[in-house]
C-alpha cells in the first residue's frame, strides 16, 4: 500500500482558528507518482460565537468574486469535516496532508478535525487508525529545498505558471488547491531537474 497526498487550501475570515472561522477549503488528492486522483470542495457555515477579523475582511473586500465563492451555499462545518474524512479514506494508500505553506492551512485543519472528529491533524505512529499517516508536507519548504531558492522567494507570484499547471491563483480554495497540486506533481515528476530551473 503506497502513499498519496491531500493538497489543501483553505480560506478564512480571520487569523485564529476558533475565534474566527474557516469559510471554505479545497483539496486535491495526488498520487506518489504525481497523478491527480480526485478533488473535494466545500463551503462551511461560520462557527457559533466566532467573529470576523477587520484586517482579513479588508482583504476580502478587494476580492469580491473569491469572497462569493467562499461564502455561497454553506453547509454545517461538522457535516463537511465528516464528509472530508470519508473522502480521504475512499482512496487506497496512506494519505499525507500537504499545503503551501502548511504553517497556515495546517492549524485550521488541526482545529476543525479536533473539534468535529476529536482527532488532530497529525498523530504519532502509536495510533493505528490515524487519518494522516505521516507528518504534513509544506510545499513552500519543498520548493525551497528542491530549487535552492530562499524561502522568501517561494511564493506563487515567483513561480513559472507551468509549475502550477497554468492554473490562476484566484483565492478560490479549489483553484488554489489545484495549482498547488500541480506544483507538487511537477516537482515529483521532474525530480532533480527542478534544481536547474
Amino acid at each position: 500500500m503506497g502513499q498519496f497526498y491531500v493538497v489543501t487550501d483553505c480560506e478564512f475570515d480571520g487569523p485564529i482558528p476558533g475565534e474566527n472561522s474557516m469559510l471554505s477549503f479545497g483539496s486535491v488528492a495526488v498520487s506518489a507518482s504525481g497523478s491527480i486522483l480526485g478533488e473535494f470542495e466545500a463551503v462551511l457555515e461560520p462557527l457559533d460565537g466566532a467573529g470576523r477579523d477587520p484586517g482579513t475582511m479588508s482583504f476580502w473586500r478587494k476580492h469580491p468574486e473569491a469572497w462569493a465563492a467562499a461564502t455561497s451555499n454553506p453547509e454545517p462545518a461538522a457535516a463537511v469535516i465528516v464528509r472530508f474524512v470519508d473522502w480521504v479514506k475512499s482512496f487506497e494508500g496512506k494519505p499525507i496532508f500537504a499545503a503551501h505553506p502548511v504553517s497556515l492551512d495546517g492549524p485550521w485543519f488541526d482545529f476543525y478535525l479536533k473539534r468535529f472528529t476529536k482527532r488532530p491533524l497529525f498523530e504519532g505512529p502509536w495510533v493505528a487508525d490515524r487519518l494522516f499517516s505521516h507528518a504534513p508536507l509544506c510545499l513552500m519548504s519543498m520548493v525551497a529545498g528542491g530549487t535552492g531558492r530562499g524561502h522568501w522567494e517561494c511564493d506563487v507570484e515567483n513561480y513559472p505558471s507551468r509549475w502550477l499547471g497554468e492554473v490562476e491563483h484566484t483565492h478560490r480554495a479549489i483553484d488554489d488547491a489545484r495549482g498547488y497540486a500541480n506544483l507538487l506533481s511537477f516537482f515529483i515528476q521532474n525530480g532533480r531537474a527542478v534544481r536547474e530551473l
